[in-house]
């Protein structure tokens, strides 16, 4: 009876220790991954209401929606203009443009999605040095990462034959890709600026150099493919060139602008120190990111993600997990309101939306007879990708 008893009870001891654990492990996704200055903050007092929340988000997500659709609506732009050339080449540039988002842009910007986490904690802690040396480390980690990836493009007129495609529109798309393998390693380093800005709620910036480049991207392909005749190759290069402005601006921001005179200290060799705990966050992203394939109609809601992102990482890093969790609720209900918003102007114009990439009929019915499908896509794939926005903060720890 002794032993039996003996047992039992610790047995309940063993029981007793895991249900601890359990709880802390719960608990620690709410706690701040970087201690904020001054230690933890009481937030009984300070938990914003819904509308001052409301005015937060909107605030933050509006350029940040402006952003993004700026940023992606350069490869949209980009295929109007070889919806006007041959039905090859406007086929192979389709296949390409979902080639390139899968096997590259996605991946990268789920790798730099991870400073979200990283550099949003780090600044509502207010380690501000911080912030800078995780972007230096995404920008150096996107680059490594941008050599294979250009590989792979290099030959993927002969790997999407070799999976059965069409052989001209194999070799028109791989074309395409080859010319675009610059705009593979602009994008890793935009991205990480746009990140490194919105994280410090510094987005108007960043909308206005996407702007910048948008407005420039017509002229660029016109000069390139009108003017000189360059066909795909011309495409290809105006994206790079976009790309290459709308970096180049925001760098000279961070360089020069007061507002990261704190975050931006200059470039430090703390960048190339714990690699392996960057990619043990960044990875886990990267996955996320490349099985959601993105789309331009689910940029607001990626938008509002990031800005749920934002918000998220900044109150946990300031040790005020309550108003972290009501910034969650009430982006969900702007994200709802979004996509059903943005599925209701896709069926209005649902019969001539297919004619700004195409002249042909048929290809314009084709476009009428799915945006139905693609409205309830929307709302679905809206709500993930906030939800993204916030499930990217539990990922991983930070490290400096």
């Amino acid at each position: 009876m002794y032993k039996i008893a003996s047992v039992l009870h610790g047995h309940r001891k063993q029981r007793s220790v895991t249900s601890s654990a359990l709880s802390n492990n719960f608990a620690s996704m709410e706690a701040p991954f970087l201690p904020a200055k001054g230690g933890e903050k009481k937030h009984g007092g300070e938990e914003s209401s819904v509308r001052s929340e409301v005015t937060r988000q909107l605030y933050l997500a509006g350029p940040l929606v402006a952003g993004y659709l700026l940023v992606n609506i350069v490869q949209v732009i980009s295929l109007m203009f070889f919806g006007h050339l041959s039905k090859v080449e406007f086929a192979g540039a389709s296949v390409a443009t979902a080639f390139a988002a899968v096997t590259g842009f996605s991946l990268l910007a789920g790798m730099g999605s991870s400073l979200e986490t990283l550099c949003g904690q780090a600044f509502g802690a207010g380690q501000y040095h911080v912030v800078g040396v995780y972007k230096q480390r995404a920008m150096l980690v996107l680059a490594v990462v941008s050599v294979p990836l250009a590989a792979v493009w290099a030959n993927a007129g002969e790997i999407l034959a070799w999976f059965g495609q069409d052989p001209e529109i194999a070799a028109a798309a791989g074309t395409y890709m080859r010319w675009l393998i610059p705009a593979l390693f602009l994008f890793g380093q935009l991205h990480c600026h746009m990140l490194f800005l919105q994280t410090q709620n510094v987005v108007v910036p960043v909308m206005l150099s996407s702007a910048a480049a948008a407005i420039a991207h017509p002229a660029v392909c016109w000069l390139l493919v009108c003017r000189l005749g360059l066909g795909s190759k011309g495409v290809a290069l105006g994206i790079s060139v976009s790309y290459l402005l709308n970096v180049s601006i925001m760098a000279l921001y961070v360089r020069l602008s007061p507002s990261c005179k704190a975050t931006w200290t200059g470039f430090s060799v703390e960048a190339f120190r714990d690699i392996p705990s960057f990619l043990k966050l960044a990875m886990p992203s990267a996955l996320m990111i490349c099985l959601h394939t993105v789309t331009l109609a689910v940029m607001a809601s990626l938008g509002l993600g990031a800005a749920v992102s934002t918000r998220v990482s900044n109150e946990l890093g300031a040790g005020r997990p309550h108003a972290a969790r009501l910034s969650t609720r009430v982006v969900m209900l702007l994200g709802f309101s979004v996509s059903a918003s943005e599925g209701i102007v896709l069926l209005l114009v649902r019969n001539l939306l297919g004619y700004a990439y195409s002249d042909d009929e048929e290809v314009a019915s084709y476009t009428a007879r799915l945006m139905p499908v693609l409205a309830v896509q929307i709302l679905i794939d809206g709500l993930q990708s906030i939800l993204s926005g916030k499930s990217s903060l539990i990922v991983g720890k930070p490290t400096k």
